[in-house]
């Protein structure tokens, strides 16, 4: 797979819109199904009022639930960490929990710290996480499957592998998307038009609820402010597949 390089201008234009607009604006692109690319119900942010995040996938699998053979309950943070070179752009921590259902926390303090160190911009488990408080102080988000106290036996296993997760397969380097009404990812080779695409879908939403702000709306006038929408949400549409 050939990764799309974005520019900090093309990431920073992401991170100022919803991921809700963000699907839309991917859907528009006919590259695969409505129901396909976004995590489900089980993944959810646990700072919402953090802005949306954007980056590249760092994937591992983890797994807490007994003693690592060679004794080190945080061996493979540092090749982890290794892995962020590979990005062309700011690493998303992913991680698929073996555990199921999740036996300890994946992430904490220390390694939320560690990883927006060395450049990562949020992180995403199946499992669970612990020091709620104290990662809320680095703002730095965080999206997961619940809480859990303990650590358990934290062991980071495979590094740079295929995960799945709410019900997402993610491979290294996929672009991400993530805010308060869940996770998506953004198909390489249109990330680029998504960002520049998405003030216009606003746009052209916006036809429709300035007029409900409008005194003594009727059906018919409604009607017609819903038609004026469609039409450029169509344009737009063509637009983005080179119609």
């Amino acid at each position: 797979m050939t990764l799309e390089i974005l520019s900090k201008e093309e990431l920073a234009l992401l991170r100022k819109f919803d991921t809700p607009t963000v699907c839309n604006v991917v859907e528009l692109c006919d590259l695969r199904p409505w129901t396909a690319g976004y995590m489900d119900r089980r993944i959810a942010a646990c700072y919402p009022k953090l802005p949306p995040m954007v980056g590249y996938a760092s994937t591992a699998t983890f797994r807490a639930g007994a003693p690592p053979r060679g004794g080190n309950v945080y061996g493979g943070m540092s090749a982890q960490l290794e892995d962020f070179r590979k990005l062309p752009g700011p690493p998303v921590v992913v991680f698929q929990d073996l555990d199921d259902p999740s036996t300890a926390a994946t992430f904490g303090e220390i390694m939320c710290t560690t990883y927006k160190t060395f450049g990562a911009v949020g992180l995403i488990t199946s499992g669970t996480g612990r020091d709620l408080d104290q990662v809320a102080t680095l703002n730095f988000p965080v999206f997961t499957g619940g809480t859990v106290c303990a650590h358990g036996y934290c062991q980071i296993l495979d590094v740079g592998v295929t995960v799945h997760i709410g019900g997402v397969t993610i491979h290294p380097g996929d672009i991400i998307h993530a805010d308060l009404n869940g996770v998506t990812t953004i198909p390489h080779g249109i990330a680029a038009k998504v960002a520049r695409a998405c003030q216009e879908f606003m746009d052209a939403e916006a036809v429709i609820l300035d007029y409900l702000k409008k005194p003594n709306p009727t059906v018919e006038r409604f009607n017609q402010a819903r038609d004026e929408s469609k039409k450029l949400i169509q344009a737009l549409a063509k637009k983005l597949k080179g119609e």
